[in-house]
């Protein structure tokens, strides 16, 4: 068993550069070594500042597949790339995380999951939020029965005026979609990840374009342009289970509304519920009373949510474990969204067989 391993970056943008980069660079275990983006500017930058010595940049990323001495790459490109690469990258004989959303579509998806499966390859998704120390203590509650059967839940990921308006997060052809496809797959994810249920049995959704056209709009980050604005501003789902659970999950950039939440959940069981409001509240019934239990972390001195789940990702490839999250999960997530799309393009819901 090696006890170091030689990661590359496909992909040199904001992601790899907030996320990838400095909680790689942190990790003894790890020698970032190749780098490409379809910018090579940036893939020299990245490469200056994090690379080990004798790091190398490529101008095509199938030449840094094609490189032996690499184990693990992370895809962090446009959604539209995700399935290319990281299934290239798999039949390279690479370890791959791919940022979320697994794919920009099911079908990929689930071909991403089916060449880890037949490669003997590990691959996970940027699912981040799972690492969060409420949802860690909130899974191991859940595992414990303390919530009892988990029936009713919502997924939220809801901005009142967040609208991405840099790279190609407006693209329908770069990213297949808007805030659902963005933000609402973290609540998603997190949401069916607490309540162990990844077996649809019906969806319907709606996606809007309500807010998308507004000329100088007021935005976090600056008025976005309508002519390039492809993709909803708010999408919506309603999703039963097989078991009869129901969740709701709601997604936007702009909406008129302020009940902002991102990447939380409420989850109602039949022994409690759990749902967050600046920290993780625990709730039900006890000795005749009703009761509301805040949980207080104490976050000094930790490693933040993205440096433990780079380092758990590590740590499974280095000890041939399976990763936190499995592409079997994440294929779930990426189906649920089309449903959601399809069934607002077509007003009808989508049945899962």
């Amino acid at each position: 068993m090696v006890d170091k391993l030689k990661v590359a970056i496909i992909g040199c943008g904001g992601i790899a550069n907030s996320k990838h980069l400095p909680a790689l660079s942190k990790l003894d275990q790890v020698e970032i070594c190749g780098f490409y983006d379809v910018l090579p500017e940036r893939s020299r930058q990245a490469a200056d500042q994090f690379g080990a010595p004798g790091a190398k940049v490529y101008a095509d990323y199938r030449d840094l597949l094609a490189e032996p001495s690499i184990d693990v790459v992370h895809v962090c490109t446009p959604n539209d790339a995700h399935a290319e690469i990281s299934i290239a990258a798999l039949e390279a004989g690479k370890h791959v995380m791919c940022e979320k959303p697994m794919a920009k579509s099911a079908a990929d998806a689930r071909r991403m999951a089916e060449t880890a499966r037949r490669t003997g390859k590990k691959l996970t998704i940027g699912y981040n939020n799972r690492f969060r120390i409420d949802s860690l203590y909130l899974k191991q509650a859940c595992e414990n029965g303390d919530l009892g059967d988990i029936y009713f839940a919502k997924a939220h990921a809801v901005r009142r005026r967040g609208v991405p308006t840099w790279g190609v997060f407006l693209s329908r052809e770069k990213q297949g979609g808007g805030p659902l496809i963005d933000i609402g797959t973290h609540a998603l994810d997190l949401t069916l990840w607490l309540m162990n249920n990844y077996e649809p049995q019906v969806v319907l959704g709606t996606a809007y374009h309500k807010l998308s056209q507004r000329e100088n709009a007021v935005n976090s980050w600056g008025p976005w342009d309508p002519k390039q604005f492809e993709v909803e501003d708010s999408a919506f789902g309603m999703i039963v289970m097989k078991n009869g659970a129901t969740v709701m999950l709601e997604s936007s950039w702009a909406l008129n509304t302020l009940e902002e939440k991102q990447a939380v959940y409420t989850l109602c069981g039949t022994e409690g519920g759990a749902d967050v409001k600046d920290t993780l509240r625990l709730n039900g019934e006890k000795y005749g009373q009703l009761y509301e239990h805040p949980v207080q972390f104490n976050t000094k001195g930790m490693e933040s949510m993205q440096e433990k789940e780079i380092r758990l990702w590590i740590e499974a490839v280095l000890q041939d474990k399976e990763p936190l999250v499995t592409p079997e999960q994440a294929c779930v997530v990426s189906e649920i969204v089309e449903a959601i799309y399809e069934s607002s393009a077509t007003g009808k819901a989508v049945y899962f067989n």
